[in-house]
């Protein structure tokens, strides 16, 4: 019988059980093995992805006490996380072993690799603190600064908005916690967050006693914040990130350059994007008219299943045309500036599909969004949960 190698272990079952009466280990691998036999299908038939190493030995842990055996039960494999899934309900089916009417519980599923990435990471962390050229104490003494100046976020207002010190004449206000954490690590520290679309009072109230900078994301949604804003605040002047990039991953150069180049608000004029804004500027329209929507199947959902749950904790986004074939993959925050060459049929995201992520995927051309949850079902666009 083949054996599966510690080096390809990608996950581990962790499962407890508890039986009426007494029972042995080879009781309990006797029923993993056969009660689960024939119910998953031949892909999912535990004894021949034993066999072709695809998981490994099951160790079982048993203990007895008043007249009952508890115990724990490990399964590593090395497939993926959707098919470890399948196999560890299976083992909850399970409800005799031998002549004893037996419990199965899982516990947890355990990412090997989550646990060796965190092992790395503490140990680089270790090794570093032992060098002691001048280059590494540069770096380390940078990345401190950059910790004690995120460390100085406040919250303002009755909303707790995040921001930075906000004691000066002038405040940069932006979208959201991220744009702030990246302009305190760039050293610009009078910053505070709308945490969103909708406009605080408290940002509207600091408005009028300070002069106020509107500092958006380089693509449409930053110039329906301006239009929002501008119309309900008292905003001095307007500065916006380069075409296509968002606030929170700008370099200290382009945050710097984008707030010298700030607008007073009386003289800004919206800029003339690129083609390929302009293109999706045009599509979006198409979009909003749009009435005949294409719906995906469960058939359509169930083919690429597997590789939407791949997406689980990346924070990225699948692009599938319309023959369900990827076109690309992209983290979340460059949906708003990608340029395809073909129209997505499918889009699906890691997390909740907020308005600026449904608009995005309206201006790609798309017809059906997947996501786990949505904060916006203004869209003609097909939603489909995770």
């Amino acid at each position: 019988m083949a054996k599966i190698s510690p080096v390809s272990i990608k996950y581990i079952i962790h499962a407890k059980f508890e039986a009426s009466g007494a029972i042995e280990k080879p009781d309990i691998i006797g029923a993993i093995f056969g009660q689960t036999e024939g119910l998953l299908g031949d892909d999912l038939e535990m004894r021949e992805l034993q066999k072709s190493g695809k998981i490994g030995r099951i160790e079982v842990n048993i203990e007895y006490g008043e007249g009952k055996t508890t115990g724990e039960i490990e399964v590593p494999t090395s497939i993926d996380k959707t098919e470890t899934s399948i196999i560890a309900a299976a083992l909850e089916t399970i409800e005799r072993v031998g002549p004893t009417d037996t419990k199965i519980t899982i516990d947890e599923i355990e990412d090997v690799r989550g646990s060796k990435r965190d092992y790395i990471l503490e140990r680089a962390k270790k090794l570093m603190s032992k060098f002691s050229e001048e280059s590494e104490l540069d770096e380390i003494t940078e990345e401190i600064k950059s910790s004690v100046k995120v460390a100085k976020m406040q919250s303002y207002g009755t909303e707790n908005l995040p921001c930075g010190d906000l004691s000066g004449n002038e405040i940069i206000i932006v979208e959201g916690r991220a744009d702030v954490i990246n302009l305190l690590k760039k050293g610009i520290k009078n910053v505070i967050a709308m945490n969103g679309t909708k406009l605080p009072n408290s940002v509207i109230e600091l408005s009028k006693e300070k002069n106020a900078i509107l500092f958006v994301d380089g693509d449409r949604g930053g110039d329906l914040i301006i239009k929002n804003v501008t119309n309900n605040a008292e905003i001095n002047y307007i500065a916006m990130a380069p075409e296509g990039k968002e606030v929170e991953e700008l370099t200290s150069k382009e945050a710097l350059q984008a707030l010298r180049k700030k607008t007073s608000t009386k003289d800004y004029r919206p800029r003339t994007m690129g083609r390929s804004y302009q293109r999706r500027e045009r599509k979006e329209i198409i979009r909003r008219d749009k009435k005949d929507v294409k719906k995906m199947t469960p058939k359509e959902k169930e083919k690429i299943k597997d590789k939407v749950g791949e997406l689980v904790g990346t924070k990225g986004a699948i692009l599938f045309n319309k023959k369900l074939e990827q076109i690309t993959r992209v983290p979340l925050g460059r949906l708003g500036s990608l340029n395809v060459n073909e129209e997505p049929y499918v889009i699906a995201i890691d997390g909740t599909a907020t308005p600026r992520i449904v608009e995005n995927c309206e201006n790609l051309g798309c017809d059906n969004l997947i996501a786990t949850n949505f904060a916006s079902t203004d869209t003609s666009l097909n939603l489909v949960s995770l």
